[in-house]
């Protein structure tokens, strides 16, 4: 087998890289910048891949595309709608095209009542695959946690701090490593089609708000507990919209939104995939290194 794993050097994609390389399967990685290292890069820009035909000399050799890609917040030639709907409706199409199994990593939680366009993008997106016709396999796990994820790093840091401001809200969160995350990618890879389920829910051993959470991780650092404060939603609001517009932490306007909602699976295929119990988020000695491709 061979896989091309598009965002291959970002947060998701490398432990995805990883995985696939621990069952021997060839990997090429696609991703914006194509630099040298131990895996082959090729250069793939998903905001410059409008139509089907532009994807088909590119995955013509593979019999499988794992799509890691998405944005945060745009940026100067790559819009939410580029990356997360217009660009995978075109790969699917070419996929379907060449019967080249798909696997989309999405999110949790995706609404269409939500006034964010990362949220409303990436719904689209997952309903235009979803009807495409190809060999897709939407994957929505909940909040991930890794050595090196730019959210997880933060969430770690926050926890240490003195006190704990959290959103006032009843939404809930199922944490769950990305570790085993790409290990269930594997696995769906490496599935007969006609076994494979067309959207796979992932969550963690326990749903908890924000501030369980943050207490959680904290305890991996301290036997201290740090006092909650919780602050209302239109606060958090503004302040989000504030983070987007100067580029900084991962709290964005979408993921407050997310994290309002029920980001809990309807059904958890994470124990079914894994084939045991998932690991508890939040330990430290649980968290893997990722395969060793420069990050973007």
């Amino acid at each position: 087998m061979k896989a091309l794993v598009l965002g291959g050097r970002g947060f998701i994609g490398r432990y995805v890289v990883k995985a696939l390389l621990d069952k021997h399967i060839d990997v090429v990685i696609g991703s914006r910048k194509a630099t040298g290292g131990e895996i082959e890069i090729r250069r793939i820009a998903l905001q410059q891949m409008h139509k089907a035909d532009d994807w088909l000399e590119k995955i013509a050799e593979f019999d499988l595309v794992i799509n890691c890609v998405g944005i945060l917040r745009e940026r100067l030639g790559e819009t939410y709608q580029q990356i997360h709907n217009h660009a995978p409706y075109s790969l699917a199409l070419a996929c379907k095209a060449l019967s080249i199994r798909l696997i989309h990593i999405s999110a949790l939680g995706l609404s269409a009542n939500a006034q964010s366009r990362f949220i409303l993008s990436k719904l689209e997106g997952e309903n235009n695959l979803l009807g495409s016709g190809a060999q897709v396999v939407i994957v929505r796990p909940s909040l991930l946690d890794g050595i090196d994820g730019y959210g997880a790093r933060w969430l770690r840091r926050v926890a240490q701090w003195p006190v704990h401001g959290v959103m006032k809200t009843e939404g809930l969160i199922a944490p769950l490593h990305v570790t085993e995350l790409a290990e269930v990618i594997v696995k769906i890879s490496l599935m007969p089609a006609n076994q494979c389920p067309k959207v796979v829910e992932l969550g963690g051993t326990q749903a908890m708000g924000m501030a369980e959470y943050l207490a959680l991780l904290r305890s991996e650092y301290t036997d201290t507990r740090a006092p909650c404060v919780e602050l209302p939603v239109w606060m958090i609001r503004i302040i989000s919209h504030l983070l987007d517009v100067i580029g900084f932490t991962p709290l964005s306007f979408g993921h407050v939104e997310l994290m309002q909602g029920y980001n809990v699976p309807a059904h958890n295929y994470l124990p079914q995939l894994l084939g045991r119990n998932p690991w508890v988020a939040g330990r430290k000695a649980d968290l893997i290194a990722p395969f060793p491709v420069q990050a973007l």
